[in-house]
């Protein structure tokens, strides 16, 4: 019998260590699963939007919904599968762990799997997912526009994050119009082109701090020309100083 046919089976884990640009296929899984980077950092793609997992946070993956990992810096990953989560909500998100639901995390993991036969299992898994629907949400989401020449200039941002090319050159360079190009990002990701680019920058410093750069580092490879407004912008975004995220 295997592990998906065990009838008795609500949960079970993973632990690996993954180095530095690792990445995995897109791929998906039957149950629901809970990725946790203790440490490093992980970028999740699924569909038209990427999360940026660092240490400290995790993502919830829904049953079925195929993605792929990259990892950034020595990735310690935990995770676990859940079969049938009662979670009032079932979208793909990031969620910043608590303390305790870091050691209910943990201690799942330790225990390898969790059985409805075993009460201590039953009490377990109800706090855990308690805590995850308790837990807030993180904004590492950066939505990626679907249209040919919109996606291609995001990528081309998330390529040189540091850039100071103006939307206009990006727009000629990709055969298409500025105003066409915001039109675009803003019906398909919900924000402007300005704000895209900000949040891909902020997202950037998050993911060059997990490999262990400096603050000021992280500030002047995503294109800030000073420390402080670097760590204003990513105040404002995040609601955090840099290293606190």
């Amino acid at each position: 019998m295997t592990v998906e046919q065990e009838p008795f089976l609500l949960a079970r884990t993973y632990s690996a260590v993954f180095s530095s640009g690792f990445e995995g296929p897109v791929h998906g899984h039957p149950w629901s699963q809970l990725l946790y980077a203790t440490s490093g950092a992980m970028t999740v793609s699924a569909g038209a939007a990427t999360w940026l997992i660092p240490t400290g946070k995790a993502v919830f993956i829904p049953a079925e919904c195929r993605h792929s990992i990259r990892m950034w810096g020595e990735v310690q990953m935990r995770t676990i599968y859940l079969r049938a989560p009662a979670l009032e909500n079932h979208a793909c998100r990031v969620l910043s762990v608590t303390a305790l639901l870091r050691e209910l995390i943990l201690r799942a993991v330790e225990m390898v799997a969790l059985d409805s036969r075993q009460e201590p299992h039953m009490r377990l898994l109800a706090v855990l997912i308690d805590e995850m629907n308790r837990a807030p949400e993180t904004p590492l989401l950066l939505p990626m526009p679907t249209d040919p020449r919109a996606l291609a200039i995001a990528r081309d941002v998330l390529g040189n994050p540091a850039g100071q090319q103006s939307l206009d050159v990006l727009a000629k360079r990709h055969g298409a119009g500025r105003r066409t190009v915001e039109r675009v990002f803003r019906g398909e990701t919900g924000i402007s082109f300005g704000l895209w680019q900000q949040k891909a920058r902020m997202l950037t410093a998050v993911r060059l701090l997990a490999e262990g750069r400096s603050v000021t580092d992280a500030g002047l490879d995503t294109g800030y020309s000073s420390l402080s407004a670097f760590i204003a912008a990513f105040k404002r975004t995040f609601g955090c100083t840099p290293g606190k995220l």
